[in-house]
């Protein structure tokens, strides 16, 4: 029910409650006061959880926006690593060769 269609409801109570003798009409207004504040109550903590939902929604967002963007900066520099890992490892073979000494054409090779 909405705020409007439970005001007219509500409204309409009170009318019959207006038209009902002074003895019984006591109750039934401290009543439908009672309704209509609880109403309200409700209707606040609705609003108040509809605003934190958003906001975790928000959070969810921004947390699944920083977890990809982690990913990608881990995939870049896992690349990285592995690219100088096989600079490192052809360094060595391409260093091998020229520190072995050169005996000219002697047959010592």
């Amino acid at each position: 029910m909405d705020e409007i269609s439970f005001q007219d409801k509500m409204n309409q109570i009170l009318e019959r409650i207006r038209e009902l003798p002074a003895t019984q009409a006591t109750g039934a207004t401290e009543a439908a006061d009672g309704a209509e504040a609880r109403r309200a109550r409700v209707q606040t903590s609705v609003n108040e959880l509809q605003d934190a939902l958003d906001y975790l929604r928000l959070s969810v967002k921004y947390l699944v926006f920083d977890l990809e963007a982690t990913r990608r900066e881990n995939a870049y520099l896992r690349r990285m690593i592995e690219q100088s890992n096989r600079e490192r490892q052809q360094k060595p073979e391409e260093n091998r060769d020229e520190e072995r000494p050169d005996f000219g054409g002697n047959g010592w090779e």
